[in-house]
């Protein structure tokens, strides 16, 4: 596992530093100065173990022996970490960070990091360092023969494979054009391989007096996320794991209470859907969840647990339609409602007051027939509320009535000849803005009207009735005299709406025309 992190720090490094992987070299570190923490502990109880078997065997020289040897690798150990913590702190303050604090001003500061590292002739801190390091490795081959130097040269490292990388040595290879968080990542792991060699070293010793402790032999309990900062309705990730574990270990575990499923990697999968909270004026909320590892440990039961804040992004809603400011009464008016952060996860549905809502058939359509003079529209996704929007609702614009004769416009003013009004037809125009907007809803048609030739004060001849907008009036030609009047009323006016079905309009219109 200490290999792998160093492979990850390693490709982390050969990448565009940006702030979002800066990020990550720090999230990094501070998880492995909490594991390096806790696993410091544990190795202080290792010791306090061996103490109470050697007791328990009656303090036999033999164990007496292993006991100062195991109070020895102890000290050594706890000498080779505050070394690296001396470093760590002299990096801090040749930053211009403020030394015992994880919040840096300047997360880079790379040039700094050089200069302190690596010095101008090979004097910096990472050269004496590489020293202390493999001294320690070769001390703890007494109990741990298998124990490698700590502190390779690339050309030494087999998980160095570039080329261009071979010929650094390990000052160069960790320390060189690289971030203060990203460096500090780098002291982190070596000293949780300080630790986990002393880990083993103490395995051994306790197996000398009979001892029965765990052996952690994986590396590696922190929570990991995919992002820490995720949009309500979306799914939040991350993997909850040991720190230190040993194989065949069984821990339990659990989020925020509830279990958790664990793989047989010894790992904890963290999945659960983020709930809207209280967004700030920039649209974020602050949360947090709580992660218990529990395992036995020298017959007794030990709990790690972890809290990870994250943030909750509010969702942008894109509505888009053809008139978004306002909708118009009775009819179906299309929205397209778009929440681009949730992505796939996107699965709308929709309710509304002072509306009817239908829901169309791609993803995020949906048509509004109003009933009342505001609408709310009120968008989910997923069960969880994603917001809602306010529109204001127009009455829908009476049309134009319009009388052609002759395949033009009738004449009211000048006059029409007799002989055009042979085919007359009456034309219901709708709102030019509504038919744009709707034009499924802006279809209108005259059903019915009243058509009377007038001569002075009385009419020539009886009324006729017109079903539909089209009328043939040839008997008008044949009896009207110039000087006659065509007196049209419209009696009704129908509008066909977008599902088909059709509804009367009111509508007063008269038309007086002259026959010249």
């Amino acid at each position: 596992m200490i290999g792998m992190m160093y492979l990850v720090l390693t490709a982390l490094l050969a990448l565009q530093v940006n702030s979002a992987i800066l990020l990550k070299f720090k999230f990094l570190d501070d998880s492995l100065f909490g594991i390096n923490e806790k696993v410091s502990k544990a190795n202080d109880g290792t010791v306090k173990g061996i103490q109470a078997q050697v007791v328990k065997n009656r303090n036999t020289p033999k164990d007496v022996a292993v006991l100062k040897q195991s109070e020895d690798i102890r000290a050594r150990t706890q000498q080779m970490v505050t070394y690296l913590r001396d470093v760590r702190d002299k990096l801090v303050t040749a930053t211009e960070n403020t030394k015992g604090k994880n919040e840096y001003k300047n997360m880079s500061a790379e040039d700094k990091v050089a200069i302190t590292m690596l010095g101008g002739t090979k004097n910096g801190a990472a050269y004496a360092m590489k020293d202390e390091l493999n001294k320690y490795a070769d001390y703890i081959k007494q109990f741990v023969p298998g124990a490698a130097p700590l502190a390779l040269d690339a050309k030494d490292d087999k998980s160095i494979m570039e080329p261009e990388q071979k010929n650094k040595n390990f000052a160069e290879l960790n320390f060189e054009n690289t971030p203060l968080v990203a460096a500090l990542a780098v002291l982190s792991q070596k000293e949780a391989e300080v630790l986990k060699y002393e880990s083993d070293a103490l395995a051994a010793q306790s197996a000398k007096v009979g001892g029965n402790i765990i052996v952690f032999d994986k590396v590696g309990a922190f929570a990991s996320a995919e992002s820490n900062t995720v949009a309500a309705g979306t799914k939040y990730k991350a993997e909850l794991f040991l720190t230190a574990s040993a194989s065949g270990l069984n821990p339990s575990m659990t989020l925020n209470g509830s279990p958790l499923s664990v793989g047989p990697d010894g790992k904890g999968k963290v999945e659960f859907t983020a709930r809207p909270g209280s967004f700030d004026a920039s649209g974020n909320a602050k949360a947090q969840w709580t992660g218990s590892i529990r395992f036995k440990q020298n017959g007794r039961d030990t709990t790690f647990k972890v809290s990870v804040p994250y943030t909750i992004t509010k969702p942008v809603m894109q509505i888009q339609s053809a008139s978004v400011q306002a909708l118009y009464f009775k009819c179906g008016n299309k929205l397209s409602v778009q929440v681009p952060a949730l992505g796939a996860q996107y699965k709308p549905s929709f309710g509304a007051s002072g509306a009817s809502v239908i829901q169309g058939s791609k993803l995020g359509d949906v048509t509004l027939v109003p009933n009342s003079r505001e609408v709310t529209l009120n968008v989910s996704s997923g069960g969880n509320a994603i917001g809602s929007q306010t529109f204001q609702v127009r009455p829908i614009p009476k049309p134009d009535i319009q009388c052609w004769v002759g395949g033009r416009p009738a004449n009211e003013k000048q006059g029409t000849p007799i002989t055009a009004v042979r085919n007359m037809s009456l034309k219901a125009i709708p709102d030019a803005g509504f038919a744009t907007f709707l034009p499924d809803d802006a279809r209108y048609r005259v059903t019915r009207y009243e058509v009377t030739l007038v001569r002075g004060k009385r009419p020539a001849m009886p009324t006729r009735t017109i079903n539909g907008p089209e009328a043939n009036l040839n008997d008008v030609v044949n009896s009207g005299r110039e000087g006659d009047r065509l007196y049209i009323e419209v009696k009704e006016v129908k509008r066909l709406n977008f599902q088909d079905q059709q509804e009367e309009v009111k509508v007063s219109k008269q038309f007086n025309i002259p026959l010249i």
